[in-house]
């Protein structure tokens, strides 16, 4: 993640449904859906202004680090957030085993 999106929190908004950051109005976020314990991520985004500065990885590296810290267990059905867990492997620790994509991680 670069040190430009180290300092920007991470904002769980329930209300949209989606997690979000917040980089001088513009956004990047990934919305999802609760299912008791285990979260679907379905969809990255980012506004067109932060395309190609790391925006949507810091944002699924924050979620990520969120969804560890509180023992939530993932659903990665967004293909960026799939993506993402290949190029990092060490995520596929939070990933549900009942994922159906679980074995192609």
């Amino acid at each position: 993640m670069k040190p430009i999106f180290e300092s920007i929190p991470l904002v769980k908004n329930e209300n949209k449904k989606r997690f979000e950051i917040d980089i001088n109005g513009k956004y990047a976020f990934i919305n999802y859906g609760e299912f008791g314990n285990q979260i679907a991520l379905v969809h990255t985004e980012t506004d067109s202004e932060l395309a190609g500065e790391g925006a949507a990885s810091a944002v699924v590296e924050k979620t990520l680090q969120y969804l560890e810290a509180n023992a939530i267990s993932l659903l990665p059905f967004c293909p960026y957030v799939f993506a993402y867990i290949k190029k990092h492997p060490e995520w596929k620790r939070i990933v549900s085993p009942k994922f159906k994509g679980y074995d192609k991680l």
